[in-house]
C-alpha cells in the first residue's frame, strides 16, 4: 500500500511539473515583431477569406453584414500592416499557411444556420485572441511603427469582437424561442 501511495504521489508531482512548465498558448507568449507581423497578416487573410465565404454561405443577413465589414476592415488592415512591415524590414506572408488553411476547411462544408453558428463562434474566439495579442504588441513591440500600428488597430478589433458577441447573443435568443 505504501508503494502505491508513493508511486501515485510521484506521478502527481511529475504531471504538475509538466503542466507548470508546458509551453503557453500563442496569445500568452511574448512575440518578436516579426512573429507579430506574421500573426497579424495570417489573421487578416483568414478573416477576409471567411468573410467572403459568409457572403455565399451565411443565412442571416446580420451575419452577412458583419462579414462584409470584416472583409473591408481586414483587407484595409492587411494593407496598412504591409506598409508598416516593409518600413521596419519585416516580412509579410501573402498567403495562408497550412494551419490557417485547416481552420478554413470546415467552413466549406457548412451552409445556412450551421455556417452562421460556427462562424459567429470562431469570430468571438478569434477576435478575443487577436485583441489580447495586439494589446501585448502595443505595449511591448520593439519597433515604434509596429507598436503604433498595433495601437491603431485595437479599436477596430474590439469593434469586431463586440459585434461577434452581439451576433452570438442574437443566435442564442433565437434558439430559446
Amino acid at each position: 500500500m505504501y508503494v502505491k501511495r508513493m508511486l501515485s504521489a510521484g506521478c502527481c508531482f511529475i504531471v504538475c511539473c509538466f503542466a507548470a512548465h508546458a509551453p503557453k498558448k500563442h496569445a500568452a507568449a511574448a512575440m518578436t515583431d516579426q512573429q507579430f507581423v506574421i500573426f497579424a497578416a495570417e489573421t487578416d487573410m483568414t478573416e477576409a477569406h471567411l468573410a467572403q465565404m459568409a457572403a455565399d454561405r451565411a443565412s442571416a443577413q446580420a451575419v452577412k453584414t458583419y462579414a462584409q465589414m470584416l472583409a473591408t476592415d481586414h483587407t484595409s488592415d492587411y494593407n496598412q500592416l504591409s506598409t508598416v512591415a516593409r518600413k521596419a524590414n519585416l516580412t509579410v506572408p501573402n498567403g495562408l499557411d497550412p494551419t490557417h488553411d485547416k481552420m478554413v476547411l470546415p467552413f466549406q462544408a457548412l451552409k445556412g444556420a450551421a455556417f452562421d453558428a460556427r462562424y459567429i463562434h470562431e469570430m468571438v474566439a478569434g477576435h478575443t485572441n487577436a485583441v489580447a495579442v495586439y494589446t501585448r504588441e502595443a505595449a511591448n513591440a520593439r519597433n515604434a511603427d509596429v507598436k503604433a500600428y498595433a495601437n491603431q488597430a485595437l479599436p477596430t478589433l474590439q469593434k469586431h469582437l463586440d459585434g461577434a458577441k452581439d451576433l452570438s447573443k442574437g443566435t442564442r435568443s433565437r434558439k430559446k424561442r
